[in-house]
């Protein structure tokens, strides 16, 4: 009997019976069966990207199943992925038609099989970011249904398949982001039906075909950097239900059209680096709908039309790096919805309008020909401004507004003509550095923002920084440098930096320009598949086209890259230009992910000076002064001999200090008054927190920066100790989920240790106080955060280091929610030719592993446990312990577990969590399990972790029920470990550590049953 058969007459005896009617629907739902030639594509396709169908929707083993045949779940749902969806209603006798594929970022590598051109029936398909490779075949011409289709974000090859043209009903088409070869497909121009077109960045080159004038419905095009060719075509113009269109980092020609007049749909224009042919702005009178104009280096003629106040939404307009000449039109600045302008590198003339709109936050109006004085509006607070080189009268204008200004007018006139400075040395993006060869960087960390400038207290540099998206980077994972302190930070513009010597003495220098990419990392994901390129100019000539810093695509290390070149300086000052072309990619791994990124800029002579190469001394000194400063420095003198003598006197007793001294790279030392001015007298006010080893405050710094300041406790042999482990841990090691140790102090007896502020404090308040709402996006990436900096020290430093205390309240979150490991009084140096230590044990009961709080024995493992306890919380939103829940959930790690057994995993996930990707919650808490294994041995280490968590590789399945979950309770009393240990501490701090001891065998029966104190 054939299956059909069957089918029919079970439904008839159904029929048959009364009151039968939901029983046949169940059975017409569930009796739904995939095409077998689909499903066993489907399952090759899967099984060759090593992924697997979810149960949403693969019920059974039967594909179209659950969510794939759902009328309320539709593909681009992003609570699954990945996704099918199939069409049942074409025959009752009919299989089911697979007609959706969703593999999204889920970072699948390898080629395309070839079984996936046998699903005919598809209308959606997308396979965006990811790393896939090899060609695409031609085969593709035989899904001639599909509508929406995307390889975008992958690194795919070779020539791009002109059978394309075969999908005459495709509506969307995204190849945008990988390596394809050959010229754009004429065929293209066969899908008529087309709404969308991504290009960009795709490999493609040669000219736009004609045959793309058939394509009038497009809505939404973008074409950049690709190396085509031609004119700008004016069959663009007839494209009249464009609402964007993108053309930038191209070789087209201008000049821009006139029938771009007829794109009077569109909301955001933007056309930029287009070579020859001038064009005036006469073509966007009509364009009444634009919010986002951007005609950036489009060599643009003419002046800006006062008519320009009648686009009432513009919200972003950049005209810079143009031709432009005449006023700016006060209609300009007052549209009510505008909040970014820039009009750069023009040659615009007259005054600054007297008025602007209050939505007007961001203007550049640098390097143009303005005069006159300043007005009243540009002293408003938090205004980011650049008017660097024009011709401003300055005199009268505060000195606290706009500070530097007049050494950036034109021809730079601070010092010109008597140079006094002979080098200069910049940590672009950072604070202060002193390299290993003892050159000091001074620092460059101020906020530009978008549009501003800063000069240097002694006028020796400046920096000026335009760009939608800029600001200083701190991103470092592993740097391959002996000097990887100078790569820590960065200075980022999405658009133009400079930066100026000032004051110098005139002749040839080395300009020498050290960069190091650490935003695009060069990995086996789709997050790796960025592309920066910039172009550099020194003294207003071209050295370098399009710079790509990241050696590598492939390696994960970051190496920096440095390049020198000569200058000549005649006038006194020397100009460094990085500038944005257009070119590389501007999204990945995030939006803004573009332009110049540069980590140290110097500059020294060719010839031997003849300056002091000294600021200029601000005062003239009587025969008074300086035999008074003669008196003076004799008693400085005499001071000085008793302050020796005295530290002689105590050079035994502190012998720690000594040791800490003869450290290689030992870190900058602060006087013990600097930090008391710094934290207002270590004011209560601004405690951040407190532990059994001292007190931790906020404080600022003379040169700005916010400060975490640790006091150790006066006295305390355990804390000196823990002050020297500190220095030595934290000073060995840099990684950017670690945080950062700026110094420390040890005047008398005084211990402090100075750290970078980080103002969202720990991941326990931000969990579990309510002061932050953490979603899922945000505890993932944290909780890949701390898997890295964990992997690191356990691997990749140049010392290995346990932690032993990891746990929520020594993660920090920066002000992006960068995690930050910290506290690292209790870590120990590992020799790599041990397996294991025996130690006091000391962390924080419920982050501690068995076998070090049973037996005192010490791996890395130990800090692989605390991971997982901290990922359940993460997941979970509670602590690991509380005791005001019902038993069964008094003990996180316990009821995780019980819940997993059951196959119940979604109860654990957090109730204030209203959305979440399923597969990477079930991900974590299989992790985490595997992670707390009761053998040490079995646990995972945390690269492998960090790789998993990733998807790079599968999650192991936990087998059995971890042996100290199976055999005792927590609250057991007669079989209980945990319960003998006392925590040292009760305070909470993000920068202090809590410890217990283990007691003695005569203790132990008396401590039994002692209540576990509240671990985090």
């Amino acid at each position: 009997m054939t299956m059909p058969t069957c089918i029919l007459l079970t439904v008839l005896f159904v029929l048959c019976i009364p009151g039968s009617v939901h029983l046949v629907r169940a059975l017409n739902q569930m009796g739904a069966i995939t095409h077998p030639d689909e499903a066993e594509a489907l399952n090759y396709i899967f099984a060759a990207w090593n992924i697997q169908a979810p149960k949403e929707w693969n019920i059974s083993g039967e594909v179209c199943s659950g969510v794939a045949i759902s009328d309320n779940i539709i593909i681009d749902d992003k609570a699954y992925n990945p996704l099918i969806k199939c069409d049942c209603s074409l025959d009752k006798s009919t299989p089911c038609r697979i007609t959706a594929l969703k593999v999204y970022a889920m970072n699948v590598a390898g080629p395309i099989p070839p079984q996936l051109w046998t699903l005919t029936h598809l209308t959606n398909l997308n396979l965006a970011q990811n790393y896939l490779t090899g060609p695409l075949s031609p085969a593709i011409g035989k899904l001639v249904q599909m509508e929406w289709l995307t390889f975008g974000i992958n690194a795919l090859s070779g020539p791009f398949p002109k059978e394309i043209g075969l999908l005459t009903e495709l509506k969307s088409l995204g190849i945008g982001l990988n390596n394809f070869s050959g010229s754009i497909p004429a065929e293209i121009g066969n899908c008529k039906k087309l709404l969308k077109i991504y290009l960009s960045n795709s490999g493609l080159k040669g000219e736009i075909p004609s045959s793309f004038a058939n394509l009038v419905n497009l809505q939404d095009a973008a074409i950049t950097d690709l190396d085509i060719t031609g004119q700008i075509p004016e069959f663009i113009g007839k494209w009249t239900n464009l609402t964007i269109l993108k053309i930038l980092g191209t070789g087209l020609t201008g000049p821009i059209p006139s029938s771009f007049s007829y794109l009077t749909s569109l909301n955001e224009l933007s056309l930029g680096d287009i070579s020859n042919g001038s064009s005036s702005l006469e073509f966007i009178k009509d364009m009444k709908s634009l919010t986002i104009l951007v005609l950036r280096n489009s060599n643009l003629t003419g002046t800006i039309p006062s008519s320009f106040g009648e686009h009432l939404n513009l919200t972003q307009v950049d005209l810079s790096f143009n031709k432009l000449h005449g006023p700016i039109p006060a209609s300009l600045l007052n549209l009510n919805q505008l909040t970014y302008l820039f009009l750069g590198n023009n040659m615009l003339n007259g005054s600054l309008p007297t008025q602007k709109s209050q939505t007007l936050s961001n203007i550049d109006v640098s390097y143009n020909e303005l005069t006159g004085t300043l007005p009243p509006w540009v002293s408003i607070p938090n205004l980011k401004l650049n008017l660097v080189a024009n011709n401003f009268t300055l005199e009268g204008l505060d000195k606290r507004v706009l500070p530097g200004l007049k050494c950036l007018q034109k021809n730079f006139p601070c010092n010109r003509g008597k140079g006094i400075y002979s080098d200069f040395s910049i940590k672009c993006g950072g604070p202060q550095i002193r390299s290993i060869t003892g050159k000091v960087f001074e620092r460059d960390d101020e906020d530009l923002g978008s549009a501003s400038f800063f000069v240097n207290d002694v006028n020796r540099w400046a920096t000026s920084s335009v760009g939608l998206y800029a600001g200083n980077i701190n991103n470092i994972w592993v740097i391959n440098s002996l000097d990887g302190q100078l790569f820590q930070t960065a200075r980022h513009s999405s658009s133009s930096l400079r930066y100026y010597g000032l004051g110098l003495e005139n002749g040839v220098y080395t300009v020498k320009l050290q960069f190091a990419e650490i935003e695009i990392l060069g990995t086996k994901a789709w997050k790796g598949l960025g592309r920066r390129r910039f172009d550099i100019y020194v003294q207003g000539r071209l050295v370098e086209k399009d710079i790509d810093i990241r050696i590598s695509d492939d390696d994960t290390t970051v190496r920096p890259v440095q390049r020198e070149y000569k200058a000549h300086v005649s006038e006194n000052y020397l100009e460094i230009h990085l500038f944005w072309a257009g070119r590389g990619t501007l999204t990945i791994p995030v939006l803004g992910t573009c332009g110049p990124l540069i980590s140290t800029i110097s500059a020294k002579p060719d010839f031997i000076p003849t300056v002091g190469n000294r600021p200029p001394s601000k005062k003239k000194y009587t025969t008074g002064t300086v035999v008074g400063a003669i008196v003076g420095l004799g008693l400085i003198s005499i001071i000085a001999g008793v302050v020796i003598i005295s530290i002689r006197k105590s050079r035994k007793r502190y012998a720690i200090d000594e040791e800490l001294l003869r450290l290689d790279g030992r870190p900058y030392t602060f006087a013990y008054s600097e930090l008391k001015s710094a934290t207002q007298d270590f004011n209560p006010s601004n405690k951040l927190g407190e532990g059994g080893f001292g007190s931790v405050y906020k404080g600022n710094l003379a040169d700005g920066r916010e400060i975490a300041v640790k006091v150790l406790s006066v006295g305390s042999q355990h804390g000196k100790e823990q002050f020297v482990a500190e220095i030595i841990a934290i000073s060995s090691v840099m990684h950017r989920n670690l945080v950062k140790l700026y110094g420390c102090c040890y005047e008398g007896d005084n211990r402090l240790l100075v750290y970078e502020y980080l103002p969202n404090g720990s991941l326990d308040h931000a969990l579990f106080g309510g002061i932050l709402q953490l979603d899922w996006s945000t505890r993932f990436e944290i909780c890949m955060g701390v898997g890295r900096g964990l992997a690191y020290l356990h691997e990749e430093a140049s010392v290995r280091i346990v932690h032993r205390d990891v746990k929520a309240s020594n993660i920090l979150l920066d002000s992006k929610m960068l995690p930050k490991i910290s506290d690292f009084g209790l870590a120990r140096l590992f020799d790599d030719k041990k397996s294991h230590i025996s130690t006091q044990v000391a962390g924080t009961i419920g982050y501690v592993a068995p076998e070090y709080a049973m037996r005192g024995i010490l791996t890395e493992k130990t800090d692989v446990y605390a991971f997982g306890i901290v990922a359940l919380e993460l997941v979970s939103g509670r602590k690991n312990s509380d005791v005001n829940l019902g038993n069964e959930k008094k003990y996180l790690l316990e009821w995780a577990w019980n819940l997993h057994e059951n196959s119940r995993d979604v109860e654990l996930i957090d109730p204030e969590l209203t959305e979440f990707n399923m597969e990477e919650v079930k991900r974590v808490i299989g992790i985490a399990l595997l992670c707390t294994h009761s053998s040490h041995s079995l646990r995972p280490p945390m690269s492998k972790v960090v790789a998993m968590l990733s998807g790079d590789i599968e999650v192991s399945d936990v087998t059995s029920k971890l042996g100290y979950l199976t055999n005792w309770r927590s609250d057991d009393t007669s079989s209980s470990s945990f319960s003998a240990f006392q925590t040292k501490e009760t305070g909470a701090s993000a920068y202090n550590s809590t410890s217990f001891v283990m007691p003695s065998d005569s203790d132990f029966k008396q401590m039994l049953g002692v209540k576990i104190n509240e671990g985090r």
